[in-house]
């Protein structure tokens, strides 16, 4: 016979009962029902009239009648026809059967069964199924979550996540390190509950302590939790954790995680479920239910591994103390707490808050509804501008940076011997020679005589024609280059050795390119390469590396420039040489900057610094900070310059054109004056071959987003990229803040209630507006069409100026920019008074907050994007653009009006082009007088034009595409009048 099954139920859903009866049935009188135990769990406080059904068939086929009554249940049996004897209904009672909340049962009633066959009858009380999940039970208890627990599981995620980056270690920061607990230290003992060691160590102490927690606050209240958890109910344990490590021990095992709140809040529920239900009763045991959270700890120790048990007993032996009174006198008195709540309202002003009275009236929706959230918003956006800044001037220490490192172990930098030197120094003297005789020639017959060298080296010779048209001027020659193929290779992977006839300075390279020369004769005679070497000499070091390099991937215009006649494989590196000067030097200045802003693989960066520091003995220096001291001002000058040329986008070598290939390359400038020869750098030249010629593959395990504060430190893109972030995000902040006005009817209705005073209308009809303003509801509709064209017209706007300033001759493009910069301060008002005329109506305040809330979220999503791609350049732009996220309409105070108006003039992007055209006139010592300035002006709006159509600069479209138009939009938001103040005019 199957044993029937007994199912205990009740009425209220959120109960959870478990329990086991047995039923034993025979002809004798003996015990048929032994109700053993019987566990309320739920957080009522109400007795319940419970309901225990029998859903089951007696052993003669016929069902149970299930009855229900209170305090009593009552079993009804009726006998088969089918079995011998009169058919007959018999009722057996339990009597008093029911539990109270925390009472443990343990009675047992003897039904007697003579008539019955019954041989034995096991009936088995099963909890409830646990109900399916239910998303809106789930969400439900979620929104119900008091305002301390919410809190607390929000620090706890942040601190997880903080947890992840490597930067700062905040475990080490935060835990409770018993040996390193001082005076200085002690906030240790409040902080290690809210660090853990992982997000899954997170996510379980979350799980755990959430509906401790939750009953916690919502019987005392939030303030007392607040008191209580950062005082005493952490403090006391981890001090006992502490002495007990420290003195008794003689250990220092550090304890981080919310496990001994999950501890201690368990020892107060055992010292509570004492009192009520002293046993649990399994079997013939009784085991006192105090000791439920020291069994827990047991079972928590034995199965997970690196748990601290000491902590464990120390937060359970504070709970009992806690349960028991002994520490209750430590809890803050009402009377201050109620005062406390009072004189700042904190019911009112703080959503899920629980007050002493243990009433909770806050929402969210009241804290939604509170026109005081508005005010936020902009001390919100200036927050994040001042923390963008500040982290900004943060990166340069050693807490937010790191020690340069190789990370691909194939380039072993320094470890090979170099062996050039020697008789190639007697080559090189005879190759100077030679180029010093091509020096006043033309470039055709430049490249007559180097074609003439290479050939008697050994290798095959390309030329190259290219001719590129910008700003008026013609840029126009032909590039020489040839091919070591490698003795070891199939011509699939090649390095590349650039020397350009001029530097960028338009110097002329010398030294560079007989050393060139040099170097490609004595790799001529070594077998051990797997990778060809290709040589280029182009013309200059801007327009014809770049011709050749498009040629060389394919991505040229044909009408413009020659295809390559010869190829090799893909581009492994390339290391250029820009060695002008004459005599010996001190050291290596390394330029690293592409197009764009773009940086090669920072391993190839460190490998030159390792093989130049270490093996050759020279000084290595970046971004021209020849003097650098390793300390706090000269890593913050470093970086900012090296913001300033990315943000910039334009070549600063030959070697700027390969990085948007994604070939990894760098330019070689002897500087200083030293010991070391053109030896010392063809040896380091041929030390950084050797460690590319190691490659398997292409160079990708280190990084290529970094900022380099000095040669052997670094700042990761997971460092700096929060400050360009920050900076972005308040554009959005305020960005949401003018949609929300835009549709209050309290923000938008300040200016007509002013006007309606004035006005001419009759008092009825002013009556007659008040009320209906009164019963209006808090939402208007928004009128979308015109703010949103006129913010998409002023972005396709951007283009005029765009095209302008890459189109007009070079000589012509000062006096373009000064009328222009003249007519950009017009334009604002010519455009408002223009949409006015136009419109059926004036620019409502409505209006002013769109078009300022579509322009700022375009403004923030653009810089966003950006800062992944060119952090300075989105850092510089957001900053300089910052005015206005707090530019607003000011119809009622002219002063203010064009004051903010002149600011944002000042700020605009003509301005802050001619500002630092002055300061770079001064910098280059072109001279400060009106002739220096404006010729300084025609070579930045050339040099912009230039890498616009050249190097495919794309800084000139987000300035006039993005940050022009959100500029120019803004200055349309302070200039704009709303239509009632235009009522008042006209009255």
């Amino acid at each position: 016979m199957q044993p029937g099954k007994l199912q205990v139920k009740t009425p209220f859903e959120d109960k959870l009962y478990c329990g086991v009866v047995f039923f034993f049935a025979t002809t004798s009188l003996v015990p048929l029902v032994s109700v053993d135990t019987l566990e309320e769990h739920t957080t009522s406080r109400h007795d319940a009239v419970y309901r225990i059904c029998f859903p089951l068939h007696s052993p003669w086929g016929q069902p149970i009648a299930p009855v229900e009554k209170s305090r009593q249940v009552t079993l009804v049996v009726q006998r088969a026809l089918h079995f011998e004897g009169p058919p007959l209904s018999t009722t057996y009672t339990l009597p008093k059967l029911f539990i109270s909340r925390g009472e443990a049962i343990d009675r047992r009633a003897t039904l007697s069964y003579r008539d019955s066959p019954i041989r034995r009858f096991l009936i088995i009380v099963e909890m409830p199924n646990i109900q399916s999940f239910n998303a809106q039970r789930a969400r439900s208890y979620l929104l119900r979550i008091p305002l301390f627990t919410r809190v607390m599981i929000v620090v706890m995620i942040a601190f997880g996540l903080v947890g992840i980056q490597d930067t700062w270690n905040i475990r080490e920061w935060g835990a409770l390190i018993p040996l390193e607990l001082n005076l200085t230290t002690m906030y240790r003992v409040n902080t290690f509950p809210l660090i853990h060691k992982s997000l899954l160590h997170t996510f379980f102490n979350i799980l755990a302590l959430t509906p401790l927690l939750e009953r916690f606050e919502t019987e005392f209240g939030t303030l007392t939790s607040l008191a209580l958890f950062f005082g005493p109910l952490t403090t006391i344990p981890a001090l006992v954790y502490v002495l007990l490590e420290r003195v008794v021990l003689g250990a220092n095992n550090a304890v981080l995680g919310a496990s001994l709140w999950v501890f201690l809040l368990l020892g107060m529920e055992g010292v509570r479920t004492y009192k009520t239900n002293p046993y649990l009763v399994i079997g013939t045991y009784h085991v006192p239910t105090w000791t439920t959270p020291l069994f827990t700890a047991v079972v928590v120790q034995a199965v997970v591994p690196g748990t601290s048990f000491l902590g464990h007993l120390c937060g359970v032996g504070t709970g009992y103390l806690f349960g028991l009174g002994y520490l209750k006198f430590l809890a803050p008195p009402e009377w201050i707490l109620r005062e406390i709540e009072s004189r700042l309202n904190l019911l009112g002003r703080l959503p899920h808050y629980v007050s002493v009275d243990q009433k909770t009236y806050a929402t969210i929706l009241t804290l939604r509804r509170d026109p005081r959230l508005l005010k936020l918003p902009p001390y919100l956006s200036l927050l994040c501008i001042v923390v963008g800044v500040v982290w900004l001037l943060l990166l340069p220490l050693d807490d937010y940076s790191r020690r340069t490192y190789i990370s691909e172990n194939a380039l072993l930098p320094g470890q090979v011997h170099t062996y050039f030197g020697g008789s190639d120094q007697n080559v090189f003297r005879a190759y100077r020679h030679e180029v010093d005789a091509l020096k006043d020639k033309t470039n055709t017959e430049i490249n007559d005589g180097l074609e003439t060298i290479i050939k008697g080296i050994g290798l095959k010779v390309g030329r190259q024609n290219y001719t590129y048209h910008s700003a008026g001027n013609t840029y126009a020659g032909e590039n020489a280059y040839a091919i070591l193929q490698a003795p070891r290779g199939d011509a699939t992977e090649a390095i590349v050795l650039v020397t350009a006839w001029k530097n960028v300075k338009g110097e002329f390279n010398r030294n560079g390119v007989a050393l060139a020369l040099t170097l490609a004769r004595y790799f001529k005679r070594w077998s051990l390469w797997s990778k060809d070497i290709i040589l280029v000499i182009p013309p200059d070091s801007r327009s014809g590396i770049q011709a050749w390099v498009d040629a060389y991937h394919d991505a040229h215009d044909s009408s413009s420039v020659a295809p390559l006649p010869i190829k090799s494989g893909l581009l492994q590196g390339a290391v250029a040489i820009d060695y002008p000067q004459e005599g010996r030097f001190d050291g290596i200045h390394i330029v690293y900057d592409g197009v764009n802003g773009q940086l090669p693989n920072l391993d190839l960066i460190n490998s030159v610094n390792n093989i130049a520091n270490g093996q050759m003995g020279m000084h290595s220096f970046i971004q021209e900070r020849f003097g650098h001291s390793d300390k706090y001002n000269d890593r913050l000058k470093t970086m900012l310059r090296g913001m300033m040329n990315q943000g910039l986008g334009h070549a600063v070598g030959p070697h700027s054109s390969f990085i948007p290939y994604h070939v990894d390359a760098i330019t070689l400038q002897p500087v200083g004056n030293g010991w070391h020869d053109e030896m010392g750098l063809g040896r380091l030249v041929e030390g950084t071959f050797r460690s590319l010629n190691n490659l398997l593959e292409h160079l990708h395990q280190s990084f290529f987003f970094y900022l380099l504060i000095h040669k052997d430190r670094f700042v990761s893109i997971g460092t700096y990229l929060p400050s360009a972030m920050l900076v972005a995000v308040n554009f959005t902040i305020m960005a949401i803040l003018m949609w929300v006005k835009s549709g209050s009817r309290d923000s938008i209705s300040g200016i007509t209630e002013s006007s309606a005073v004035t006005s001419t209308e009759s008092t009825d009809e002013k009556k007659g507006d008040a009320i209906a303003t009164q019963s209006a509801p808090p939402t208007v509709e928004r009128e979308l069409y015109l703010p949103l064209g006129i913010v998409i017209t002023c972005h396709f706007l951007g283009a005029l100026p765009l095209f302008i300033f890459n189109h007009t001759p070079s000589h012509l493009l000062t006096s373009v920019f000064l009328v222009f910069s003249i007519f950009n301060v017009a334009l604002p008002p010519l455009i408002s008074n223009l949409v006015s005329l136009t419109a059926t109506r004036p620019l409502t305040l409505q209006q002013l907050y769109l078009l300022k809330s579509f322009s700022l979220l375009l403004l923030g999503m653009f810089l966003s994007s950006l800062a992944t791609l060119n952090f300075s350049l989105a850092f510089l732009v957001g900053l300089a653009s910052t005015p206005l996220s707090f530019a607003r309409p000011w119809p009622n105070h002219a002063i203010v009006r064009y004051a903010y108006a002149t600011l944002l003039n000042i700020v605009s992007p003509t301005t802050i082009v001619l500002a630092g055209t002055t300061a770079y006139a001064f910098s280059v010592r072109l001279g400060g007088d009106g002739s220096g300035l404006l010729d300084t002006l025609e070579y930045v709006l050339s040099e912009a034009a230039f890498g616009w159509d050249i190097w495919g600069l794309y800084i000139p479209l987000v300035v006039w595409c993005v940050w022009w138009p959100a500029w120019l939009v803004g200055s349309l938001v302070v200039l704009g009048q709303s239509e009632t103040k235009t009522k008042l005019k006209s009255a």
